[in-house]
């Protein structure tokens, strides 16, 4: 028998099982087809075919388990099986192509990263440990390569290579929360923002939630982060007026009252048509209110004096960037409806 093809389990069939399921088993799935526990501690003696990877999974073959199978393991320990019904022959019923037969346990940390494709995560295959986040009720302890995060809610995951994979925002804060390598954490936060993964803002949140802006390196990486995200949100925004057509702007100007105050920068400002742009890059730190609040002062106080501001969010440009410059385009249209805003004095910022 080749050393690669599990050993029959019972008069059940196993022809309805995928590739997956045929070399990675439960001990309830080994119980449903007939598999008792003396039978498996058989298989998995020395120098049996069989061997437990973690409490209650067994891998069907000997040798080392593949980056797959080890993926599949920690969430078939960590998982509350979903309930099913059988056939009528007794086969318990296939879960949809794609899906992944696990509830409740969702990959996190560096192998979520490894799996959304960043160049900086350390692949599958180098990691010691494998994180999945679990409800905080759950009584599974954290064991060999399988390491369980506890959270009051999980949050929707997303499928990748058959396995639920938390978004990439919560993944880089389990990632970061672990690491003490300033650089390694830089580099990181700054392929989410290059690599187009996520918005800074929703870094910066997830971040803040798992309350880890009170270290050093990683407030330092933050920083460089949105200076990196607003970079790129400049870039699309030139972009945006160059591609289509819009009329160009004064980038990045300071307007005030003649002799009066001061009222505010604004990323780009239509003289004629009275109209200011500004790009939302504001990240929610524990100043959030108070930074809306001045933004919000800002734009009454402009809109007061005839001058329309439109607030433009990086995530926009980079998902909706045509119906941005459709915004943009209709505001300064509008301008010869309005009545005429008051003379301000526009200075470079």
């Amino acid at each position: 028998m080749n050393q690669n093809t599990p050993a029959p389990l019972s008069p059940r069939p196993l022809c309805h099982l995928n590739e997956n399921q045929r070399q990675l088993m439960s001990a309830a799935q080994l119980k449903a087809h007939g598999v008792g526990a003396a039978a498996v501690s058989e298989q998995c003696r020395a120098g049996g075919t069989w061997q437990q990877l973690l409490p209650g999974v067994y891998l069907l073959h000997p040798g080392q388990p593949s980056d797959e199978e080890r993926l599949h393991a920690v969430l078939m320990y960590s998982g509350r099986a979903p309930e099913r019904r059988g056939r009528p022959d007794g086969v318990p019923t296939q879960h949809a192509p794609g899906r992944a037969p696990y509830s409740d346990t969702i990959v996190t940390g560096l192998a979520a990263l490894a799996l959304h494709g960043f160049s900086a995560a350390p692949p599958l295959s180098s990691l010691d440990h494998i994180d999945v986040l679990v409800p905080r009720t759950r009584r599974l302890r954290s064991t060999a390569f399988a390491r369980l995060i506890r959270t009051t809610s999980l949050p929707t995951p997303v499928q990748l290579k058959g396995v639920p994979v938390v978004p990439v925002p919560r993944a880089l804060a389990d990632a970061v929360s672990r690491l003490s390598d300033a650089g390694a954490v830089r580099r990181l936060l700054t392929e989410a923002v290059r690599g187009g993964h996520c918005e800074p803002a929703a870094v910066v949140r997830e971040l803040s939630a798992a309350r880890l802006l009170t270290r050093p390196h990683v407030i330092d990486a933050v920083d460089s982060l949105l200076a990196e995200g607003r970079t790129i949100a400049e870039d699309r925004l030139y972009a945006m007026v160059r591609e289509y057509g819009l009329p160009d702007p004064v980038w990045n100007v300071d307007l005030r009252l003649p002799g009066g105050p001061h009222l505010g920068g604004v990323d780009a400002f239509w003289p004629d048509h009275s109209v200011a742009l500004e790009l939302d890059t504001r990240a929610p730190r524990q100043d959030e209110d108070a930074l809306w609040s001045e933004y919000a002062r800002k734009r009454e106080h402009l809109e007061r004096l005839g001058i329309t501001v439109v607030h433009i969010s990086p995530k926009k440009l980079r998902e909706s960037v045509e119906q941005q410059a459709a915004i943009v385009r209709t505001a300064l249209m509008a301008s010869s409806d309005r009545d005429p805003a008051a003379y301000v004095v526009v200075l470079p910022r």
